[in-house]
């Protein structure tokens, strides 16, 4: 698991992104669409067209870091927004990757009233 730091934001790039894009074209991503720094240490998440695929772009202090995953199954909850950021907790970012709807997480199991 990537160890972050304390005050580190985690940001969905809204829309899709082309997913042959490697480290330079989503820093490029990151500086002129979502006007941020991919050097700033925030995890930047995109998602490609058919929803199956997502990376992770990430800057862990010594280098830029590259992440990968794909579904066999499923496809990953996106925003409906077809431009800008939309940020995530820690825990909506690890939905996010099991491929569970972080938009609106359903406990499955609801403590009964105390009387």
């Amino acid at each position: 698991m990537i160890e972050l730091r304390q005050g580190t934001r985690i940001w969905l790039a809204a829309g899709v992104t082309d997913m042959r894009r490697g480290f330079p074209g989503l820093s490029a991503q990151v500086q002129t669409v979502l006007s941020m720094q991919p050097y700033s240490g925030h995890v930047f998440v995109f998602r490609g067209r058919r929803g199956d695929t997502i990376k992770i772009l990430w800057f862990d202090g010594d280098g830029l870091c590259l992440f990968q995953k794909r579904l066999e199954r499923g496809r990953f909850i996106w925003p409906q927004a077809t431009s800008g950021t939309v940020s995530l907790t820690r825990a909506q970012l690890s939905m996010l990757l099991e491929g569970i709807d972080w938009r609106r997480p359903e406990r499955t199991f609801s403590p009964p009233m105390a009387v």
